[in-house]
């Protein structure tokens, strides 16, 4: 008998040995369970074929081809991504909504002899975990986290140290990673940025993964980062966080946006398309001026000038809305041992300490 679940949460997902989305590779793109890897039983353009089929012709010759394809993509997986695979194999399967799609690759998984599951549901249960979790009734309950925000003016190396701070023991979230932009106009890296739904699944998922009792360091970020928003409750619970301000002087926060933005630095289309994408408080002159700097290579001077026109008065605009930082971690520059010396700095700062009152948590 075909064992079924409806049981997603963490430890559960962990003791699968695979999860299989068999959906097409399109409706996998947008969202899935994180960690999940894409056996398409159809691929985008049978589904599109035998879907168009079912309503415009006849139902009977949807089901009989989409069942020709069905098994012919199932034995490419039992030869190609499955060959290896011992009898042990503990899979967990899921299609759309826990229908044919599942029902077939679950059918054939378990007469071979693989102890297979299939998902309740399908996709739209893990969908509405991650809704009720990120935007459900309780969700700012559920979202009490201990947030500690990083923050900083831009080139500080906020990112540099966030991704060294699990080296010291501390729980993060890299939300950048996660939406896959820097989080700023000229931010967009050369990965496409997720869909909402597929970011909204990596935070939740990286909230599943830690201890809510300890503090949590993420970086400073506006409600939107790129075209993807945070959740409101996250987000909620990010404006009353304490948080560690990182100080570094402006050359070297030149240098690193130098290095860290080369791409777009290197694309002058690109780069001018951002300039003109500025805030309308920036005169036209400036604009036109800053584009000239981007077409001859200008770019210190380009990048100096942005960071003293545009992102540090921005950065002071805000400050009457942050809390006071806890702890101000100043640096030289942004070398490889200046963050990991921020990293330590940080880690001390957010550290429960023996004192009454150590530590941004101790009451």
């Amino acid at each position: 008998m075909i064992r079924t679940t409806s049981d997603l949460g963490l430890a559960a997902r962990q003791g699968y040995d695979a999860i299989i989305d068999v959906r097409s590779p399109g409706e996998f793109a947008q969202d899935h369970i994180p960690g999940a890897i894409n056996l398409p039983v159809l691929d985008d353009a049978q589904r599109a074929e035998v879907g168009t089929m079912f309503v415009q012709r006849s139902k009977f010759l949807a089901r009989r081809i989409g069942a020709a394809y069905v098994a012919h993509n199932i034995a490419g997986h039992l030869q190609a991504a499955l060959a290896d695979r011992d009898g042990y194999f503990r899979p967990l399967v899921y299609c759309w909504r826990g229908g044919q799609r599942s029902g077939a690759m679950v059918t054939v998984m378990e007469q071979v002899g693989w102890p297979v599951t299939r998902l309740e549901g399908g996709y739209q249960t893990w969908r509405r975990k991650v809704v009720a979790d990120l935007y459900g009734r309780d969700a700012r309950a559920d979202m009490a986290l201990k947030l500690v925000l990083l923050d900083g003016y831009t080139g500080s190396g906020k990112t540099g140290i966030l991704q060294r701070l699990s080296q010291e023991g501390v729980q993060t979230i890299d939300l950048e990673a996660l939406a896959a932009h820097r989080g700023s106009l000229f931010g967009a890296t050369p990965v496409a940025q997720p869909g909402q739904k597929l970011f909204e699944s990596r935070i939740a998922e990286a909230l599943d993964c830690l201890d809510r009792t300890q503090p949590i360091v993420v970086e400073a970020e506006s409600s939107r980062i790129g075209n993807l928003t945070l959740p409101p409750a996250l987000w909620a619970a990010m404006k009353v966080a304490p948080r560690i301000e990182v100080t570094v002087p402006i050359e070297a926060r030149v240098a690193l946006v130098l290095n860290d933005y080369q791409a777009i630095g290197a694309d002058v289309e690109a780069l001018e398309a951002a300039l003109r994408r500025l805030p309308r408080h920036h005169s036209r002159e400036a604009i036109a001026g800053w584009i000239t700097a981007a077409r001859e290579g200008r770019l210190a001077e380009l990048v100096t000038d942005l960071m003293l026109q545009h992102y540090d008065p921005a950065y002071r605009r805000g400050a009457n809305a942050r809390r006071p930082a806890l702890a101000t971690v100043a640096l030289n520059g942004t070398s490889e041992r200046d963050l990991s010396d921020g990293a330590t700095q940080v880690a001390r700062a957010v550290a429960p300490g023996p004192g009454p009152a150590q530590g941004p948590f101790q009451a």
